[in-house]
């Protein structure tokens, strides 16, 4: 069970380690690290890893707004996230930040214990 993160994030946050794949060259970046937010609709890639994988954003771009209701524009890119034995591939936003963010769209396709009390995450598995 992986720790939580208590070097960037305070209070400690849950935080999983990706590896980013590019899908025209297959240029892989390990360690991608993402938060876990259950309060995200979509994921967020970290934008130095983007560049690392030599992955190229689409020209495309959305508006985000953040919960204190400021917003920011984030570019489009197409990538592969492997995690947990799965690839997820599709279309990811950037963000200019160190650590990406774990969204809903990915996150509902995963059962994942958050235990706040440990400091510790773990996929679960479900039978049936």
């Amino acid at each position: 069970m992986p720790p939580y993160d208590d070097r960037r994030f305070a209070p400690p946050a849950p935080v999983l380690s990706a590896r980013l794949r590019n899908p025209q060259s297959g240029a892989i970046i390990s360690d991608v690290p993402l938060l876990i937010d259950t309060g995200a609709d979509v994921t967020l890639l970290p934008l130095g890893a983007v560049n690392a994988a030599g992955i190229e954003q689409t020209g495309a771009s959305y508006e985000l707004l953040a919960f204190d209701g400021r917003s920011n524009s984030a570019g489009v890119v197409r990538a592969e996230l492997l995690m947990l034995g799965r690839t997820f591939r599709g279309q990811f936003l950037v963000i200019d930040q160190e650590v990406g963010i774990l969204g809903r769209n990915i996150l509902n396709a995963l059962a994942l214990l958050l235990d706040g009390q440990r400091q510790t995450w773990s996929e679960q598995t479900i039978s049936g």
